[in-house]
């Protein structure tokens, strides 16, 4: 039974306003929650790794096994977002992922940390994660009109980050009184309060219903990569972002891990001073759309690049931890900007039949080279510290986005 709402494209002029939109609203609201979740496992789970091996190595595995399992994800993710009821799909993941992250309190009280378990949240809550993002992307594309949709990411993204504000402290507290596996409790109760908005919306579509095709994963694939790669803008940006990920899905690991090691920080303060900087993915998010507007999307996605860098670079160079959080708050506001810019302009000049299979190559292949990466990096930081690592991550992202400027990404 398809639950979506088709419409066709002449109907999308009849959404309401954004803040009369009310659907939107709820979604909002329950992704609002979500997130917050997310922000306290986005500490509770190297915390609880560091406390179980006490090794970054180990840590960099982790991370590289949820790299692992979005790239598994992303050969079928677009389809079912294309495909299936886009609103069903997410309800499931984020049951799914409410099973897998309330499992740590169960099994962490009756057999003790299990360090396997950790393993398996990281590549099946990667997989579940993936193919929620994707069909959540195309889900804006159904809650709002293309003109409304900075905005809408806009305001998606500043609650993600006022989330991400409160939840490593959150976390960094349970983690200093209770331990961290507390806080990836807290994760799955999150996760339930998302479905339960779902459940209050229904999306309209403009595309037609493919349901009952069957579903061929590397073909659906190719379909996102080849719209990719004939359009010129965001063929140069798959291939910029592919080089982000590389130097950064492991550069939050290595953040801890100096705090921790070389600063000698304990896990309430690792919370709060990341709790603290997310105040500049707040900022990030309410700049995104007028710097849009104003500078158009090439000066908004390659000058943030280039603060991000120097600001990596910054992190790894602060002697204390005073210094560590502006230059922390500055890559965060930087990266929220970055994302909003790079997700509105995909949705919109994106079919919306084609969108989650886009969106799904887009993300795989940016996905693909970050698990490499953050064994590199945290090897080289287990070798020569995590500070020398984060300012080499910080040089080659500078280098990287200066690059970008002689692509078509520069382009307004």
């Amino acid at each position: 039974m398809q639950t979506d709402v088709p419409v066709r494209p002449a109907d999308l002029r009849d959404y309401p306003r954004l803040s009369r939109n009310r659907p939107f609203s709820i979604f909002w609201a329950g992704q609002t929650f979500s997130r917050f979740g997310d922000a306290c496992a986005l500490i509770a789970l190297p915390l609880l790794v560091l406390q179980a091996t006490g090794s970054v190595a180990q840590m960099g595995l982790v991370s590289g096994t949820s790299g692992v399992g979005m790239i598994i994800a992303g050969l079928f993710a677009g389809a079912l977002a294309d495909r299936l009821d886009r609103r069903r799909v997410m309800i499931v993941c984020d049951i799914g992922r409410l099973v897998l992250y309330g499992s740590v309190p169960f099994v962490w009280w009756l057999a003790g940390p299990q360090l396997w378990l950790l393993y398996v949240i990281a590549g099946a809550g990667a997989m579940l994660a993936m193919i929620f993002e994707v069909t959540y992307t195309t889900a804006v594309a159904n809650l709002v009109p293309p003109s409304q949709m900075v905005e809408a990411n806009s305001r998606l993204q500043a609650t993600a980050a006022l989330s991400s504000v409160i939840g490593p402290v959150a976390a960094g507290v349970l983690a200093a009184r209770f331990g961290p596996v507390v806080a990836l409790g807290i994760d799955a109760g999150s996760f339930g309060a998302s479905v339960a908005t779902l459940f209050a919306i229904r999306l309209r579509r403009a595309a037609a219903d493919r349901e009952g095709e069957r579903v061929r994963p590397f073909a659906e694939l190719w379909e996102g990569v080849r719209f990719l790669w004939q359009e010129p803008t965001l063929r140069a940006l798959t291939f910029l972002i592919m080089g982000f990920s590389f130097l950064t899905l492991g550069a939050l690991d290595l953040f801890v891990f100096r705090m921790k090691n070389d600063l000698g920080q304990p896990d309430g303060t690792v919370g709060t001073v990341f709790g603290l900087a997310s105040v500049g993915a707040i900022l990030g998010s309410l700049l995104a759309a007028p710097g849009y507007r104003r500078w158009g999307f090439g000066v908004c996605y390659l000058g943030g690049a280039v603060v991000q860098g120097v600001a990596l670079i910054a992190v790894g160079t602060a002697p204390v931890v005073a210094l560590l959080i502006p230059a922390t708050m500055l890559f965060m506001a930087t990266d929220l900007f970055k994302g909003i810019n790079s997700m509105s302009l995909r949705q919109q000049i994106t079919p919306d039949h084609l969108l989650g299979r886009v969106t799904a190559a887009f993300w795989t292949l940016n996905g693909a080279p970050g698990p490499i990466g953050a064994a590199i990096l945290t090897a080289l930081a287990a070798r020569m510290g995590a500070s020398t690592a984060l300012v080499v991550a910080g040089v080659l992202y500078l280098s990287v986005a200066v690059a970008g400027i002689f692509t078509p990404a520069r382009r307004k």
